[in-house]
């Protein structure tokens, strides 16, 4: 984990945030050497269960209606 003094991190603030978030690592904040902060990725909120698959199947012509073959199953 880097570190860096709240001065540094003060002047640099947004560069570090940049990095943290494409990286993945998190930072810690130090004031006269003790740690007072510690910056982390923020995590993205799950996708509900329910609706999570809306949109991505697509299905051609009518789904609903008998076909006109007879399956073996049917078949005396």
């Amino acid at each position: 984990m880097r570190t860096f003094k709240a001065s540094e991190f003060k002047a640099k603030c947004l560069k570090i945030m940049d990095e943290v978030a494409a990286t993945g690592e998190p930072v810690l904040i130090t004031k006269n050497g003790v740690p007072v902060a510690e910056l982390v990725p923020a995590r993205r909120k799950p996708r509900a269960i329910f609706g999570s698959m809306k949109g991505s199947v697509t299905y051609m012509g009518d789904i609903i209606s008998p076909i006109d073959v007879a399956w073996e199953a049917e078949v005396d």
